[in-house]
């Protein structure tokens, strides 16, 4: 760590920003929602998924155009401010205002949600049963998850967070599998449990300082330490692992992988495993920096425990998606990894590994949703011989999973490589922990390719079964949305800076604000001597 860095380098996160002339982020969290309103209305008996697939399809495109416009033509990557900031006293006697406003944590994981929400809209085509349920729900899904990476206060983030449960608890629990009721109370009861622990941390930061507020940049300007901020920190830590998901906190997701449908499974490890990610460094970082950098080697060492366990668990998974599931405890396990790294580099790893993942994993999912309407099995040991059968599926699939294991040209392969750069880099850490740390995530670096091609061998390769021998192969409409979410992830991989140049200046002044707090914790010592 750098020992020269200013004592005053945090100021950039909490500064105050100019408001917004024109409500652009209020515009695009609100659309969707204000639709969903409207699906009642459509012409139509309810079975007929025509009106509300193209409704919902229109202003999902229209919301990514308008993310695209705003962040575009008003969003200066090369700034850590708040931009964009909106503000309106809602309900002052409790202190909770509309406040809005992007910086380059929360920027590059909007347009994610808007892309991945559009295509798994694209991809519930054949969805007959509810249907203006269904996608009334995707819709009010896209604007909680819009609001939860765009608040600026804390109570309006919390009820964010809890509104993007409901319906994805609900999309499991109707259109699931076979045990979809069993899937979704798990799911929901992990993730309000853990929603209790947010809520009460976030409470006692608000009144802790001397005056109360909900306002994220107020907070982060406290900056608690001792018994006080450890227990914060703690609280957010479990409460926010759920959703990333950590380890062992983790296994409401194979199950609800497993009995989702594919548009489902590719929000929920498209966006929703993200705001874990997020979460955790907008308050355990931002918020709590002296007991992020007392524990940054525990998330170290949790993120190699999910590394290897998620990847030796995927091996004794006979669902494809629950082996895909128990991949995604792997891969974010990096994002721990470069969390707990506390430099620039380490904290640019997990932010790009969480855009490279949303967009991978949404691709594996959604190429498991194109053979599974074909085959209706989603049983390794039931498939075989696909690859004659579905020429274009395969190589879409075995597209995804060379991103997946991180094959070089891939996003995958920057994403974990930063990650580890950024391990090594860090000069407060042993050079035998460092070395140790290395090696043991490498291990899920050796599995992975081991677990997904032995899928796409056993799938693709395995004896033919003569049932599956003749079925139809991706359609027009499914090659837009794999190659939609291929070329990004191709891009990112041979030019890595579209992405980091959107989030670099706020994750430098991540790096810097925990440099100066550990400067200001090495004076104290001095003085203490």
């Amino acid at each position: 760590m750098d020992v020269n860095m200013p004592l005053l380098a945090a100021s950039s996160l909490v500064a105050p920003a100019a408001e917004s002339a024109f409500p652009w982020l209020s515009l695009i969290v609100l659309l969707p929602a204000a639709v969903a309103l409207v699906m009642p209305l459509l012409p139509g008996d309810g079975s007929d998924p025509k009106w509300p697939r193209t409704l919902a399809l229109a202003t999902l495109a229209i919301d990514l155009g308008l993310m695209v416009f705003c962040f575009s033509r008003h969003f200066d990557g090369s700034s850590s401010d708040l931009q964009l900031v909106e503000r309106v006293s809602w309900v002052p006697a409790m202190g909770l205002e509309w406040s809005l406003a992007a910086d380059g944590l929360s920027t590059p994981l909007v347009l994610l949600s808007g892309l991945v929400t559009l295509l798994s809209v694209a991809a519930s085509w054949n969805i007959k049963t509810k249907t203006r349920l269904y996608f009334a729900l995707m819709l009010v899904q896209a604007s909680a998850q819009g609001l939860v990476f765009l608040s600026q206060d804390f109570l309006l983030f919390f009820l964010a967070w809890e509104l993007e449960l409901v319906p994805v608890y609900l999309l499991i629990a109707i259109w699931g599998g076979k045990q979809r009721q069993y899937a979704a109370t798990k799911f929901i009861l992990y993730t309000a449990t853990a929603s209790l622990l947010i809520l009460l941390s976030g409470l006692a930061l608000a009144f802790s300082g001397d005056s109360f507020s909900f306002n994220l940049s107020d907070l982060a300007s406290r900056s608690p330490g001792g018994t006080f901020g450890l227990l914060c920190y703690l609280g957010f830590l479990v409460g926010f692992g759920v959703k990333l998901p950590m380890f062992p906190l983790h296994t409401w997701l194979p199950d609800a992988h497993g009995e989702a449908n594919a548009p489902v499974s590719m929000l929920l490890a498209g966006v929703l495993l993200k705001m874990g990610g997020y979460a955790l460094l907008r308050f355990n970082v931002q918020m709590l920096p002296e007991v992020h950098l007392r524990l940054a080697p525990a998330l170290i060492v949790l993120g190699i425990v999910n590394i290897v366990y998620g990847a030796l668990n995927a091996f004794a998974q006979d669902n494809v998606k629950r082996r895909i599931a128990c991949s995604s405890v792997s891969h974010m396990g990096f994002v721990l990894l470069g969390i707990g790294a506390v430099d620039a580099l380490g904290i640019s790893g997990a932010m790009l590994q969480m855009i490279s993942h949303g967009l991978i994993a949404a691709a594996m999912f959604f190429v498991t949703g194109v053979f599974y309407e074909r085959t209706k099995t989603l049983s390794i040991p039931n498939m075989g011989g696909l690859a004659k059968a579905l020429p274009i599926t395969f190589a879409f699939f075995l597209a995804s999973s060379l991103a997946s294991l991180a094959l070089p040209g891939m996003s995958g392969f920057v994403s974990e490589i930063t990650v580890f750069l950024g391990i090594t880099a860090n000069d407060d850490f042993t050079i035998g922990f460092r070395v140790i740390a290395i090696v043991l995530a490498a291990i899920g670096l050796v599995l992975t390719p081991v677990y997904l091609l032995s899928l796409c061998r056993r799938v693709f390769f395995g004896p033919r079964i003569p049932a599956l021998a003749v079925v139809g192969d991706m359609r027009p409409r499914e090659l837009f949305i794999g190659l939609t979410l291929l070329i990004p992830t191709l891009a990112i991989g041979f030019w890595p800076r579209l992405a980091i140049d959107v989030y670099e200046a706020s994750t430098n002044a991540l790096a810097q604000q925990l440099s100066a707090t550990a400067l200001v914790a090495m004076g104290r010592v001095t003085a203490l001597g």
